[in-house]
């Protein structure tokens, strides 16, 4: 039965299209090994270079926002300050592109800024985007940002169409985000 059931769970993934999938507690060392184990794997498969970059730099910037706003979140000293975040990253291929889907569980009062940063981003083409960054680049960070901002302006910058996003409400308190970005 076990093995059925991991069978059943690979299959689904593999049906959509899915090569590469983390889901689990994220730290910067989790995220240094799975990016260098995605570029190896696309080096294999005569992937071109810039799309290996442009995937690598997507999935490095979507992990490292699971791993700065994730809400699940377990933290203590392990001889050192430890933190890990919660979320799933997921890498795959759909009509000839590749796609990176991230999710993790936000607060809700992150929520709504979030939803406006997307939309505002999801709204531009191109040539808007690039400009975006540069007047980002100039303007002093939000208060209790960790650059949130830009990181998503260098996400959409290398999304070859509009990015995706959803939120599905947990709780009075939480909401489960999830961003879909086509290279």
């Amino acid at each position: 039965m076990l093995a059925q059931q991991y069978r059943a769970f690979k299959s689904t993934l593999d049906a959509r299209g899915i090569v590469f999938s983390f889901s689990g507690y994220l730290s910067e060392g989790i995220l240094y090994s799975l990016g260098d184990a995605l570029r190896q794997k696309m080096a294999l498969e005569d992937t071109d270079v810039t799309t290996i970059k442009k995937v690598f730099s997507v999935f490095v910037e979507q992990s490292q926002n699971i791993i700065r706003y994730s809400a699940e979140k377990v933290q203590g000293m392990l001889g050192r300050n430890v933190e890990l975040s919660s979320g799933v990253v997921s890498i795959g291929s759909e009509n000839g592109q590749f796609f990176i889907v991230c999710g993790n569980t936000i607060l809700e009062e992150d929520m709504e800024k979030l939803r406006s940063r997307l939309e505002t981003l999801r709204g531009m083409d191109k040539d808007a985007i690039k400009a975006y960054y540069k007047e980002q680049l100039r303007e002093p960070p939000d208060e209790g940002s960790r650059g949130a901002t830009i990181g998503l302006i260098e996400i959409a910058r290398r999304a070859s169409k509009p990015i995706e996003f959803d939120f599905d409400r947990i709780d009075d308190d939480k909401h489960f985000f999830c961003l879909k970005v086509s290279i």
